[in-house]
């Protein structure tokens, strides 16, 4: 079974978790495992996470792993923050195949960093049952 790691905003604010079940419900559908499954609760609070219980640098560890450990990333990159932007470039350094997910009508303008990367898959949607489709395919490779 393809293992993927799901990113998503945490500390940087969960402007945009309402989306992140659907994301992982698509995940699921395509017939994978998600090894960060917990990220998409919408009941975490950004100031203590999904894991109050570890440390910082007990859940860099865990999430380094993860990402280590995956055969795809998929991150929805609607809301800006540093963790998955850091976690984007190991998976970039590690050569995983990753999918950027980024609502199209957010307001929000997506890292050039990011949009511009060659080793990147980026998809714009506009309702999220979009993307679907795109996860599906994505995971085929």
């Amino acid at each position: 079974m393809k293992k993927v790691y799901f990113s998503c905003s945490i500390s940087g604010g969960r402007d945009h978790a309402h989306v992140y079940q659907d994301i992982v419900d698509h995940i699921k559908a395509a017939d994978a495992h998600i090894l960060s499954e917990l990220f998409a609760d919408t009941s975490i609070v950004p100031h203590r996470g999904p894991t109050p219980h570890l440390t910082p640098q007990e859940t860099w560890q865990r999430d380094i792993d993860w990402v280590r450990e995956a055969d795809y990333i998929i991150a929805e990159v609607t809301q800006p923050s540093f963790g998955v932007g850091y976690e984007i470039g190991k998976a970039e350094e590690w050569g995983k195949p990753i999918l950027l997910l980024f609502y199209a009508d957010s307001g929000r303008r997506l890292s050039p960093m990011l949009k511009g990367s060659p080793n990147v898959t980026l998809f714009e949607y506009k309702d999220i049952s979009h993307t679907k489709k795109i996860i599906k395919d994505f995971l085929s490779i």
